[in-house]
């Protein structure tokens, strides 16, 4: 793992938040052990990087296992002269080599399963205690990307899987989205000139991943307003107006969300507004990003700022847009229209095959939205790798081969039977993906 970064950003107050370290205590280490060794600003003020408070989090550890400060400061100083840096040691689980006090670091993928175990028993107290056990092994970046953002992946794989409930999955976002907006809280001043405005489109609510992009550019220095989940189009363009951001960034999970921050990039790329963006939907559908007048952030996190960075400064091509009307205007309406009599028609079919109205009625819900979605974009085959996902979900929540195989029979005849020839664009489709998943099971 890399060593922390020893840029000096933070003052005094940032470090005793994130250390729980009292201030006296600190500069009586400073003064006695010279440790950790703060840079100063032009005013005199101390300022700290994250391998101080890293320095500072081993030091407190070492306490913990039974050493007096001296001693720690003495074992740090003896890591140094072997050659080592000590927080490279602990964190590659060496420290036990060089004494037999210093106790190997948990390994991260063992406090990860154990915080979703706590969350899954809704013990927000253990989850918390595991949190703050992590923070005091491991940097800020790693609990966050490797603890709380891939935990959180597994939890929404689980329950893709039927393997766990939406309020466990809701109850560990939760927790972890307090711990990122402290941790946003702690964050110091701005030491950059440029402005960054972050938010979801429309109709997105997922907001961890952009909090957790807010943390890291803030730890960079940058200035950033967050507007959150569900922001409408025009807030957008009425913020940018006003801060005059260096760069707009948005995200979205879903495909009808990708609609959605479409529109607010058309509308920004009007006003010469430039703006990234990202998520989850873009990684399963690929291509999908050429679809949108901004700059792709690409596929995860780990990355993105020096990209952002690059954007920032003018190394990147402002993009090009063509905005063409798309070929489904007059269908996608249609369908918008007559969609709760299609709906209604399929939900009469489907009692032939015994299953409950409710069951009906969310496949056309999780259907029809993503049909108006790939309508909107002017492409039906976006469907096929979105659908691939949705029809997962619902064979592992009662909805069989041979239900699903018999729900694309009962849409395409309630099409035809509601829109007449017009839904044959929408028929066709549902035909080639009915094929393709019956050879595919």
């Amino acid at each position: 793992m890399a060593v922390p970064n020893q840029t000096p950003i933070y003052n005094l107050n940032v470090v005793l938040k994130l250390t729980g370290l009292k201030a006296d205590a600190l500069r009586a280490w400073e003064r006695r052990y010279s440790l950790p060794q703060p840079n100063r600003s032009a005013g005199g003020h101390r300022l700290y990087s994250d391998y101080d408070i890293e320095t500072i989090k081993w030091l407190q550890a070492r306490q913990s296992d039974g050493l007096s400060i001296s001693r720690a400061v003495e074992l740090w100083k003896e890591i140094l002269n072997a050659g080592r840096d000590p927080l490279a040691e602990v964190s590659n689980g060496r420290g036990a080599e060089l004494d037999s006090v210093l106790v190997p670091a948990p390994r991260v993928d063992i406090l990860r399963l154990n915080w979703q175990e706590a969350c899954l028993h809704f013990d927000g107290v253990k989850a918390e205690e595991i949190i703050n056990h992590a923070f005091d092994m491991f940097p800020i970046d790693v609990v966050c990307m490797d603890i709380l953002q891939k935990g959180l992946s597994n939890l929404g794989l689980m329950w893709y899987q039927g393997e766990a409930s939406m309020q466990q999955e809701h109850f560990a976002s939760a927790i972890a989205s307090r711990r990122l907006e402290s941790l946003i809280t702690a964050t110091p001043y701005p030491t950059r000139s440029q402005t960054l405005l972050l938010g979801c489109p429309p109709d997105e609510w997922h907001t961890f991943p952009l909090l957790l992009l807010n943390l890291q550019l803030r730890r960079f220095g940058y200035r950033v307003v967050y507007l959150g989940a569900n922001t409408p189009i025009e807030q957008f363009l009425d913020t940018a107006v006003i801060i005059k951001p260096n760069l707009v960034i948005l995200a979205a999970q879903q495909l009808t969300t990708a609609v959605t921050l479409k529109r607010v990039a058309k509308l920004l790329y009007s006003q010469r507004i430039p703006l990234a963006f990202g998520g989850l939907i873009f990684n399963r559908i690929p291509n999908l990003y050429k679809k949108i007048p901004a700059f792709f952030l690409g596929e995860c996190l780990e990355g993105v700022v020096p990209i952002i960075e690059n954007i920032i400064s003018g190394d990147s091509i402002f993009p090009t847009f063509v905005d063409e009307v798309s070929s489904y205007l007059p269908l996608e309406e249609s369908f918008r229209k007559n969609r709760p009599l299609i709906e209604n028609e399929v939900v009469d079919i489907m009692k032939k095959e015994n299953l409950r109205k409710e069951l009906v009625e969310d496949v056309n819900e999780y259907f029809g939205v993503r049909l108006s979605a790939a309508l909107d974009l002017g492409d039906l085959y976006l469907l096929n790798a979105d659908f691939d996902w949705v029809q997962g979900l619902l064979s592992r929540r009662q909805i069989d081969k041979a239900h699903l195989i018999s729900y694309f029979k009962a849409y395409s005849y309630a099409l035809r039977k509601i829109m007449g020839s017009m839904s044959m664009p929408i028929t066709k489709w549902i035909t080639s993906y009915q094929i393709n998943f019956a050879d595919a099971q």
